[in-house]
């Protein structure tokens, strides 16, 4: 079978899955769907072409021009201007060229945590929660840090009480929490002082400490709530190099330091990811599902379409997708790509595959007709595993070579 063969009949078979299984959210009403996109720089993109894609069509509720709901504006680095798009933004125009009707806006903080997002405590005084509470949603994406989740104590930020604690608040946020009230992390986690700080490494002062959050005026209980899951990090590998990041350009140089992480592999990490997110979402009223970005990862490299190791002396020349940015932790143009991807897929029900080789975010982001389809195709297949025809796709896919000069810059 033909490569436009096979592309037309996983088309078909995925629709058919897709109608049956995810197809909650498809049909545009009298009035847009409104979308709040919540996270960091995993969500805005870090960098252009990405970070800035379809601003014009996002409201990034802590750019200055969109009045920011915040009372001071600095705390943001320096090469991550106002306004973003982003992830976000590149999930704006998969909903225009699939005829859907969404208001999209995001409410990001670089290094921001659900923890962070839900306390006000992710520094220079931005209301990130004043955002949640600004409107009613229809839909709410929350991503958390990208080490969050992970076992307690595999990196300084793995703390998964925290991502379960607060990912839960923030869902009841949105949903239900009308009335303000205050509470001392110590009554989440073990309801002492020192079972807190035991669980969760914070001061047991910390613990102890009365947080007061104010309620939700518009809260709305119909509010879908999807879990990001996001992907396993190169630079928390063996087998790569230590990277610095210049702290006003944002230019990434490499070290001949190697990385000594606390994963032998992408699937070790990947595996954590997926228990924790799919962890909290299973079977949880709360949660409308998982956008499980970071297994389409993995797909990709597993299948031989991405590049499995970024700091290989191949990598440049492999004739592969390149999913990460030069810092081993945010994605590539085409990562974040993949990512809104899936997102799409699991929040619209509607396939990946159906925005075709002539996608218009794709051909704005510099992405080729054959990567863009490379990529389609893997989120579709994470979202509906093993169809029989993407089996003859994949293959096909892997024949077409790609060529690039240097590695991607966003």
């Amino acid at each position: 079978m033909g490569l436009v063969a096979a592309v037309r009949k996983s088309r078909a078979l995925l629709a058919g899955v897709l109608g049956a299984g995810l197809l909650a959210a498809g049909t545009a009403g009298a009035a847009p769907i409104s979308i709040l996109f919540v996270g960091n720089s995993y969500t805005f993109g870090r960098v252009d072409p990405v970070m800035s894609y379809n601003a014009a069509n996002v409201r990034d509720l802590t750019a200055p021009s969109q009045g920011g709901n915040f009372t001071n504006p600095s705390g943001s680095n320096p090469y991550e201007p106002h306004p973003w798009g982003g992830v976000a933004g590149i999930f704006k125009q998969f909903t225009v060229e699939a005829g859907l009707d969404y208001d999209v806006a995001i409410s990001a903080r670089n290094a921001a945590s659900l923890r962070g997002q839900y306390l006000n405590s992710n520094g220079a005084s931005w209301d990130l929660l004043g955002n949640l509470a600004s409107q009613r949603w229809d839909k709410v994406v929350l991503q958390d840090l990208s080490d969050g989740p992970l076992p307690y104590g595999k990196t300084s930020n793995a703390v998964p009480a925290y991502f379960t604690a607060y990912a839960t608040k923030l869902a009841e946020y949105v949903r239900t929490q009308t009335a303000g009230y205050s509470f001392r992390e110590r009554d989440l986690f073990g309801g002492t002082n020192a079972a807190c700080a035991t669980m969760t490494g914070a001061t047991q002062a910390s613990c102890g400490t009365l947080r007061t959050i104010t309620g939700n005026p518009n809260a709305n209980s119909a509010t879908q709530v999807y879990l990001y899951e996001t992907w396993a990090r190169p630079n928390l590998v063996n087998g790569g190099f230590v990277t610095n990041t210049d702290a006003t350009t944002g230019a990434v140089t490499r070290t001949t330091t190697p990385i000594t992480g606390p994963y032998a592999s992408l699937e070790e990490m990947t595996a954590d990811l997926r228990a924790a997110y799919n962890g909290l979402a299973t079977n949880n009223p709360l949660f409308a599902g998982v956008a499980p970005a970071g297994d389409a990862f993995l797909l990709a490299v597993q299948n031989g379409i991405a590049t499995r190791n970024m700091f290989a002396s191949d990598a440049l020349t492999d004739g592969k997708i390149d999913l990460w940015f030069d810092d081993g932790t945010h994605a590539s143009k085409y990562g974040s790509y993949l990512a809104a991807l899936t997102l799409f897929g699991r929040i619209t029900g509607r396939n990946p595959l159906s925005l075709g080789v002539s996608e218009q975010a794709a051909m704005d982001l510099g992405i080729s007709q054959t990567d863009a389809l490379a990529l389609q195709t893997i989120a579709a297949t994470t979202l509906i595993p093993e169809p029989a025809s993407l089996g003859l796709l994949l293959p096909a896919l892997l024949g077409l070579r790609r060529r690039r000069a240097s590695r991607p810059t966003a």
